[in-house]
């Protein structure tokens, strides 16, 4: 008797993916009472996503409490019985999102096989594609995180540190090379890259970036000509584009 394989956990979405106000979303009213961990686990879930389109909308400094909540259709006392104010909700949300992008990277990485240009390649296609697919979060977590305060820099810096996982079998560096400043040059250029382009409103451009990147990231380990044979790649090979979890359920995104 062959048992059935358990269902697979249904996607976690990245903020600003979907309309804060879908109805679909509505908590239904009804004979039976919502359990309040529901209720209130929609509502953030709600206000994460009219946050961050307001944000990439408005920037950080304009984007108001009552201007997120609109877009949420959640209520004030039900926003601040979540957060203490819009940069709590802010840093909620991006690490949120942040968590979401990083696990889709990380299952590219590991899925590409074990070597290791093809699975950072892997892994910084799924990056650009994942961007490109949810460009408010794309503005929110690359360019608003700027003015967001001292807690949200904190947190990109550690995020880019982070990413130093990813080249754990790059193999040995070259000869006289500091890794730790060699790393830090590598993961900073391909980070400002990214930001300059979500900055000048072309987030749906990031895939076209991968050739580039993928060079920047393999070059001062495999070389010049191996460097380039990864970043010529077709991207046709590898499959499918790597969208964000409910990405489609978003037409019309800022």
């Amino acid at each position: 008797m062959t048992v059935p394989s358990p269902p697979s956990p249904a996607p976690v979405p990245l903020p600003g993916a979907r309309h804060g106000r879908d109805p679909d979303r509505a908590i239904k009213r009804g004979p039976r009472r919502v359990p309040a961990e529901e209720v209130a686990a929609t509502q953030r879930d709600r206000l994460f996503d009219g946050l961050v389109r307001e944000v990439a909308t408005r920037g950080y400094d304009n984007a108001r409490v009552s201007d997120i909540c609109h877009a949420a259709g959640v209520t004030r006392p039900a926003f601040y019985a979540l957060f203490s104010g819009k940069q709590d909700a802010f840093l909620a949300a991006y690490r949120h999102g942040i968590a979401v992008v990083s696990q889709l990277m990380e299952d590219a990485y590991r899925d590409a096989g074990p070597a290791w240009p093809e699975a950072a390649r892997a892994a910084l296609r799924t990056l650009l594609d994942v961007l490109a697919s949810v460009p408010a979060f794309a503005r929110m977590a690359l360019v608003e995180v700027d003015a967001a305060g001292p807690d949200a820099r904190r947190e990109r810096d550690a995020l880019l540190r982070s990413f130093r996982r990813f080249f754990a079998g790059a193999g040995p560096d070259p000869a006289d090379v500091d890794r730790d400043a060699l790393l830090s040059t590598v993961v900073g250029g391909i980070h400002a890259t990214i930001r300059e382009r979500v900055a000048q409103g072309r987030a749906e451009e990031l895939p076209l970036l991968l050739p580039a990147l993928t060079y920047a990231a393999t070059a001062p380990f495999l070389g010049p000509r191996e460097a380039g044979r990864v970043a010529r790649a077709d991207r046709a090979d590898d499959g499918p584009a790597t969208t964000a979890p409910c990405a489609p359920c978003a037409p019309g995104q800022p």
